[in-house]
């Protein structure tokens, strides 16, 4: 089983600037610059004590901030479609993308960020073209990644490949 391990260089002591290492206040700690992107998550055994104590740390675990503020385009299957995409109020952008294809990973980022930026104007989707091939078939799509725009529900514009964020945003732009 692979694992995956970073690792957090810290500077010696001897390699801060000298200014840094005086006494501050009759203190003799060093002053590092404070550090953000990550945050102190208890676990469960350490989220009853409510203390800032290093035993309330003990049993904690460190995770990266921007989990916190990621946005997952959901993924629509066959069962879901009709009403999260057809019946949609608003105009909803859907990408058909499988695991496998190298073009769809790079696109995902920009999908994400879309998402994001139009939150209450637009709906997003992901459909996995292995697992719902008969949403793919319906709509003829041949080629992934494809990003299908649809309003009240019907089909409005087709943006086929990994193109730039800019591309996508002109063709969203026209049916808001």
């Amino acid at each position: 089983m692979a694992g995956l391990l970073e690792t957090l260089i810290i500077p010696r002591a001897s390699a801060l600037p000298s200014a840094s290492l005086a006494p501050v206040a009759g203190s003799c700690s060093a002053r590092f610059s404070e550090f953000r992107g990550l945050k102190i998550q208890p676990t469960r055994s350490s989220a009853k004590l409510r203390s800032t104590s290093k035993l309330a740390r003990r049993g904690s675990r460190i995770v990266c901030e921007a989990q916190d503020t990621a946005t997952e385009v959901p993924a629509v299957t066959d069962s879901g479609w009709q009403s999260s995409v057809l019946e949609s109020d608003l105009p909803v952008l859907v990408e058909f993308w499988a695991p496998w294809c190298g073009p769809c990973k790079m696109i995902h980022p920009v999908i994400d960020k879309l998402a994001k930026q139009y939150a209450g104007k637009l709906k997003c989707y992901k459909v996995n073209t292995d697992e719902s091939p008969s949403i793919a078939t319906q709509y003829g799509i041949r080629s992934i990644p494809t990003v299908i725009i649809f309003k009240n529900g019907e089909k409005k514009d087709a943006v086929i490949g990994a193109v730039p964020e800019s591309t996508l945003t002109s063709s969203i732009e026209k049916f808001l």
